[in-house]
Parts: structure tokens; C-alpha cells; sequence
């Protein structure tokens, strides 16, 4: 019997299902893929197409192109909401797309602190399509004068935009900027001191000011404004302040978790409703709360495949395993990083060689497909 599968994003846990979507249309069922552009651009390296490190064609993925040609339909849209009872996905356009089987890969959205008018050079860290806006803009602002750039936010992101724009900076030949992060209540405090000392002391080398106890209150048109009332110039914000899993479960009144993530369980399989399914930023594992970092998106890509076939089918579900400790290498620009992976840490040039063949080997195995 004929079945209706509809997947919502094209994101790294979807990439292995886009991959084989043919051998889902060969036996009979339909597939509709509903994504907010028709390119996926792989986060790992959105700092570096920022710095111009990477162009733009590099980082991407057709997702249009490998739908249709699987014999899928692609929808340029945005999902809003899921109406679980009546088996639909509601778009922003008021069109209605049904299904049977259901597989999210929303995404995450960065929060924004209180706005006070409108600020043209404010941009969020997702998604990666606005840093090829801000890289224009910077530019720009590098060839006029010395802009005050403002990174608000204390995690990983706001380090790699730090040194990627000192990088496109220094490459434009342009005016320096004087680059800020207002890391709230602690730089990469989540990281170990020693991977902390390395990212710090490549920022600091660089004239880049790290201040730890700067909590944002409100940015405005030409400043930004810090909870003690203290005032920082700032022609060009970034805001890094983590992620937060997308807002269409807790719309639809679908159980989510406490981040308000799709609540699913040892099968990647909402904890309320059977045929719908989910991974990467969006879902909150019950059996063991992940990071929200890429690699569990990529571990989750097989079964994510495996299970929507399975629902689509009435076969046995496989269970996902989360796995154990994962590499960490941070881009910071300039062609340095730094890496972890449990015992073993060290920072340079011999870091960034690392990060950069694994992203390009990534994405040259699923641009294959193209």
C-alpha cells in the first residue's frame, strides 16, 4: 500500500535518507521533502566560508536537485506547525502537506536578547546563509572604516566567528576591525581550562577582547547594552548565545523535552506519536540528553534511515546508540584550530589540517549524489 513519508529540513540527520530516497519511490510510496532553501549548508564549515576560507558552492548540498531527481517532491517552504491527529504539516503559506510517516530535522534557532529599533548589521550565527550576508557587509564596513564588531554569546560559535573575521579582515587588505565578545558568564565554559588557554590565547595574539561577566541586556542601532548599564560601540553584532531546538513541537502541542525539543525515544520515534520521527538540534533524547553538536546528527543518519523505512513497511525499529566521546576541532581562522578528543589535545595549523579534510571528505561523499 501506497504511504506518504514527508521529511522537514535536509539537515545532516536526513542526509543518509536524501541519499536513498529513490529506494523508497521504487516501491510505490511518496516523498516530500519541505526545506526553507533549496540548498543544506553543512554548519562544520559555515565559519569558514564567512572568512572566505570556503566558497559558498563548497559547504552546500542541492537538496531540490536530489529530491526530484529520486523522483521526490521539494517544497520551498518553512513548516510551522504539525497537526499529529489529522496526520498534516502546515506551512507557513496555509498549505497543508499530508503524511504518514513524518521525519524532523528542524534545526535550532539562536535566541536575540531585547531589540531596540531596527540594527541592519545584526546578525545571527544561524543560518549559515546569513554569513555569506555578513561577509558582504563586513567587507564593506572593512573598506570604510575600522568597525566595532560585537560577537554576543560565550560558546564555541562565538570563538570560530571571532578568528574567521579577523581572518577576512586581514585577507580584504581593508581597515581592522576591533572585534568584542561579550561572553556572559564564562568563555567555553563547558571545555576543559587547558582547551580554553589555547582558544583564548589565539584570540588575544590577534587583539581580540574576551570579556567573561558581560551579560547583554539590549542592542540597539549603534550599541549594545550590558546588564550593569555599561554601553559598548558596536557597528556589527553577531549573536552566538547557543541554540535552541525549533519552535514547531511546542506549537503543535507535541511532547517535547525540557529545551523544548521533540521528545523521542531509544528509536528516534516521538514519545507521543509513532509515526513521527526525528534528529539533530530539534530532538531531545529521553534515554541520555545529547550535545547539540553535529556529530550526533551525522551517528543518527543510518537509523533515521532504517526506522522511516521500517515505519513505512511494519518492520522492527532499530535502536539508536549515541556512542561514546567525539573529536572536537574548533576553525578559529587564519587556518588554525584546536582539537580534543579525549586524551589527545593540541592547537595550530596541524588542528585546522585535520578539521579541514574531514569537512571536505564529508561533503564530498554526499555531493556525490548531486
Amino acid at each position: 500500500m501506497q504511504k506518504q513519508l514527508v521529511l522537514i529540513g535536509g539537515g545532516h540527520a536526513h542526509m543518509v535518507t536524501l541519499a536513498n530516497l529513490a529506494s523508497i519511490t521504487e516501491k510505490g510510496h511518496g516523498v516530500t521533502v519541505i526545506g526553507p532553501s533549496e540548498f543544506h549548508y553543512y554548519s562544520g564549515m559555515g565559519p569558514g566560508m564567512l572568512s572566505g576560507t570556503y566558497r559558498p558552492e563548497e559547504i552546500r548540498f542541492a537538496t531540490r536537485h536530489v529530491v526530484e531527481k529520486q523522483g521526490g517532491t521539494f517544497l520551498h517552504g518553512k513548516a510551522i506547525t504539525i497537526d499529529a491527529e489529522r496526520g498534516v504539516v502546515i506551512l507557513g503559506n496555509g498549505h497543508t502537506v499530508p503524511y504518514d510517516v513524518l521525519s524532523c530535522n528542524a534545526g535550532s534557532q539562536v535566541p536575540k536578547p531585547a531589540m531596540e529599533g531596527e540594527h541592519a548589521d545584526l546578525y545571527t550565527v544561524k543560518p549559515i546563509e546569513r554569513l555569506m550576508e555578513a561577509k558582504d557587509r563586513l567587507v564593506d564596513h572593512f573598506n570604510r572604516h575600522s568597525p566595532e564588531v560585537v560577537i554576543v554569546g560565550g560558546g564555541p560559535s562565538s570563538a570560530e566567528v571571532a578568528g574567521n573575521v579577523w581572518q577576512l579582515a586581514t585577507t580584504t587588505g581593508g581597515h581592522m576591525p576591533r572585534i568584542t565578545v561579550c561572553a556572559g558568564s564564562g568563555f567555553m565554559s563547558n571545555f576543559p581550562a587547558s582547551v580554553r588557554r589555547k582558544i583564548r590565547g589565539t584570540l588575544a595574539r590577534r587583539g581580540i577582547t574576551v570579556r567573561e561577566g558581560a551579560f547583554v541586556k539590549s542592542v540597539s542601532r549603534d550599541r549594545v547594552v550590558l546588564n550593569d548599564g555599561e554601553t559598548l560601540p558596536a557597528d556589527f553584532i553577531f549573536l552566538a548565545l547557543g541554540v535552541k531546538p525549533s519552535a514547531i513541537f511546542a506549537k503543535s502541542g507535541i511532547d517535547t523535552g525540557p529545551d523544548g525539543g521533540l521528545r523521542v525515544n531509544r528509536f528516534l520515534q516521538s514519545t507521543q506519536h509513532p509515526c513521527i520521527f526525528g534528529g539533530g538540534d530539534c530532538i531531545y533524547f529521553e534515554n541520555k540528553p545529547l550535545d547539540k553538536v553535529g556529530v550526533y546528527a551525522v551517528r543518527q543518519n543510518p537509523v533515521l534511515f532504517h526506522n522511516i523505512v521500517a515505519q513505512l513497511n511494519g518492520e522492527e525499529l532499530m535502536p539508536f546508540d549515541p556512542g561514546g566521546d567525539y573529536l572536537l576541532i574548533f576553525n578559529l581562522g587564519g587556518r588554525v584550530g584546536v582539537l580534543k578528543k579525549r586524551w589527545l589535545e593540541f592547537g595550530g595549523r596541524p588542528a585546522f589540517v585535520i578539521k579541514d579534510y574531514i569537512d571536505r571528505k564529508f561533503m564530498k561523499e554526499f555531493q556525490a549524489i548531486e
